[in-house]
C-alpha cells in the first residue's frame, strides 16, 4: 500500500491540552497506527514539526514522543514549503497574529478556538485565507463527543418532535492555588491575556447550537467574576479581572429557548462536567460527554405535587441509555482526520474560520449583554 507523508507545523502545543488531544491523541495515534487510509488506499502519515518558545519543552517533548523535528524560529518553519499545514494552539489573545504570518506563507489552517480575542481579528483572518484560497478549518470538537454524537442520532430520527428547550450545564471548581494547585492556567482569569468563561466556553455553545439546533437569533447574559482572587503558576497572587462564570440565555432561529450555565466556581452534582438536556414535545434526552439517556412520551410519568409526602415515584430510572454500544474516536482525532482529508482530497469541511468567528461573535455580544444587561440580536456574518 502506498504512503504519503504530509507536514504539519504545530505552534504552541506544549500545554496539557495541546499535547495530549491534538498531539498524542490525534495526529501521533494516527501516525502510530499506520497513517490515515484516503480513498485510494494511500496511507496518509501525518509528520508534527514542533515549534514555540521554549526550546527545552520542545525538545523534551519530540523525545518522548519520536518526533524529529522541532524549532523555536516559527518564521523559518513557515518558510518551509514541505510543510503545507500550519496549526495554533498558542493562548488566545496570540493566535490572530500567527494565523496572518501562516496565511501569508500559504499554508492551510487549522487551529484552536476562540479564533481571536475579537470578531474584526476573526473575521479579518477568516477573510485573508478565503482570500488567499487556502483551506482553513476550528476546533470544534464538542460535535464528536459520544455524548452529543448520541444526541444528534436522537434528533436527526425526530425522537424529540419539536424541540422547547435545550439546558447546559458545564464547569467544576478551579482551585485558587493558594492551598491547592489550579487546574487551569492563570491566563484563563486575566483579560489582558485573553481569558473569561465567556469567550472561552460561549464559542463552544455557539457551534453545538448552530450545528444541533439550528443557530441563535439572539442572547442575554450574565458574566461575573465569583473568585476575585487567585495566585499564578509562580505563586503570586493576583486579582482576577476576566469572569470565572457565565449565566446566558439563547433564543434558537427556530423559536426554542437554550439556557447554558458555565462556571469555575461550582461544584458538580450531576451525571457529568457538562450536560445538556434537550426537552421535546414528544421526548427528552439528558447527554454527557459520553453518554446519553432518553425518556419518551410514552414513557413520561404523571407527578403529583404532593410535598407532605416522600416521593414514590422513581425519576431517574424511567430514562433509557441509548446506543451504549456503540464505539467512537477521539473528539479531536475524529475532526482531525476530516480537516486531513479536506485538504488532501478535497471533501467537504465546514468548519472553517468563518464558523469560529461566529463564535467570536457570540461572545463578544454576550459581553455587551453582561455590561448592558439587556437582550442582544445576533446577525448574520456576511461572506
Amino acid at each position: 500500500m502506498a504512503e504519503k507523508r504530509i507536514g504539519i507545523i504545530m505552534n504552541g502545543v506544549t500545554g496539557r491540552m495541546g499535547a495530549k488531544q491534538h498531539l498524542l491523541r490525534s495526529l501521533l495515534a494516527v501516525r502510530d497506527e499506520g497513517g490515515l487510509i484516503l480513498g485510494d488506499g494511500t496511507r496518509l502519515i501525518p509528520e508534527p514539526v514542533l515549534v514555540g518558545r521554549d526550546s527545552k519543552k520542545l525538545s523534551s517533548l519530540a523525545k518522548k514522543h519520536g518526533i524529529t523535528r522541532w524549532s523555536t524560529d516559527i518564521e523559518g518553519t513557515l518558510r518551509d514549503n514541505t510543510l503545507p499545514i500550519f496549526f495554533d494552539a498558542v493562548s488566545t489573545n496570540l493566535r490572530a497574529k500567527f494565523v496572518r504570518q501562516a496565511i501569508a506563507a500559504g499554508k492551510h489552517i487549522y487551529c484552536e478556538k476562540p479564533t481571536a480575542t475579537n470578531l474584526f481579528d476573526a473575521i479579518d483572518i477568516y477573510r485573508r485565507a478565503k482570500a488567499a484560497g487556502i483551506k482553513h478549518g476550528v476546533v470544534q470538537d464538542k460535535l464528536w463527543l459520544p455524548g452529543l454524537l448520541k444526541l444528534k442520532h436522537l434528533l436527526e430520527s425526530g425522537f424529540f418532535g419539536r424541540v422547547l428547550s435545550v439546558r447546559g450545564e458545564f464547569g467544576y471548581w478551579v482551585f485558587e492555588g493558594s492551598d491547592k494547585p489550579a487546574q487551569r492556567p492563570s491566563w484563563n482569569y486575566r483579560q489582558s491575556q485573553g481569558g473569561g468563561i465567556i469567550l472561552d466556553m460561549l464559542t463552544h455553545w455557539r457551534y453545538v447550537l448552530d450545528d444541533l439546533f439550528g443557530g441563535v437569533k439572539a442572547v442575554s447574559c450574565r458574566g461575573v467574576v465569583h473568585i476575585k482572587e487567585r495566585w499564578s503558576e509562580d505563586g503570586e497572587r493576583y486579582q482576577s479581572d476576566a469572569e470565572d462564570a457565565a449565566y446566558a440565555t439563547f433564543e434558537l432561529c427556530d423559536g426554542g429557548i437554550a439556557h447554558f450555565n458555565s462556571s469555575w466556581a461550582v461544584r458538580v452534582r450531576r451525571d457529568d462536567l457538562l450536560t445538556i438536556q434537550v426537552d421535546g414535545t414528544e421526548g427528552s434526552a439528558v447527554a454527557g460527554l459520553r453518554r446519553c439517556w432518553s425518556q419518551s412520551r410514552n414513557d413520561t410519568p404523571t407527578p403529583v405535587w404532593n410535598p407532605d409526602l416522600p416521593q414514590t415515584l422513581d425519576y431517574m430510572g424511567g430514562w433509557e441509555e441509548s446506543l451504549d454500544n456503540v464505539v467512537y474516536t477521539n473528539a479531536f482525532r475524529a475532526q482531525w482526520e476530516l480537516f486531513l482529508r479536506h485538504v488532501t482530497e478535497e471533501t467537504p469541511f465546514p468548519w472553517n474560520l468563518r464558523e469560529g468567528a461566529k463564535g467570536v461573535q457570540l461572545a463578544e455580544l454576550a459581553y455587551e449583554s453582561t455590561l448592558e444587561r439587556r437582550w442582544v440580536d445576533v446577525s448574520e456574518i456576511e461572506e
